[in-house]
């Protein structure tokens, strides 16, 4: 089905990506940096469940209290240091790695 001259004036949208999208918005860094710190709670949850280390254990392993890392795997909480995401990641048996990448 053909699409129509007006379908395009309706949506100024149609056919740009969800991507462009938010940057128009002007809220594509804050998006990205809240889908980060989402997937950096679930692997460390889920290094947890694997693990069979419990939330006062690792805190323990980190040497922090169980409500720093409460803040931690908490995705919607979108402040976390690397010195904090470094100790979990030693505690789990892990090491992070950052990457630079071309936008």
């Amino acid at each position: 089905m053909p699409t129509s001259k007006t379908a395009k004036v309706k949506n100024p949208h149609r056919g740009s990506s969800f991507d462009s999208f938010l940057a128009e918005e002007g809220i594509l860094e804050e998006v990205e940096a809240v889908a980060v710190k989402r997937a950096i709670a679930l692997k460390i949850a889920d290094l947890m469940r694997k693990g069979s280390v419990s939330k006062v254990a690792l805190a323990r392993r980190m040497s922090t209290s169980r409500a720093q890392l409460d803040r931690l795997l908490d995705p919607e909480n979108p402040s976390v240091t690397l010195g904090t995401l470094s100790r979990a990641a030693k505690a789990l048996g892990r090491k992070v790695r950052l990457e630079m990448v071309k936008m």
